[in-house]
């Protein structure tokens, strides 16, 4: 194995599905809910934004529906 590799003849190419893995997007969350994800992101090691798409993704798998009560 050679110490140093000159990349620079390379030609790069970028994966053409990166796109698709994943969408970057900006959302509002509550405070408690964030706190929530971040203390278990802590105990388990795992990056709280992959806790959150766990999560949903479950729920995608589920076909699990929100609670929606409104007013109390």
């Amino acid at each position: 194995m050679k110490e140093e590799y000159d990349l620079r003849s390379m030609k790069h190419r970028r994966n053409p599905y990166a796109k698709m893995l994943k969408k970057q997007i900006s959302i509002r969350l509550d405070k408690d809910v964030l706190e929530y994800f971040k203390e278990m992101s802590d105990e388990s090691n795992i990056p709280y934004q992959n806790l959150i798409n766990f999560y949903l993704q479950d729920c995608v798998e589920k076909k699990k529906k929100p609670k929606l009560v409104w007013g109390t």
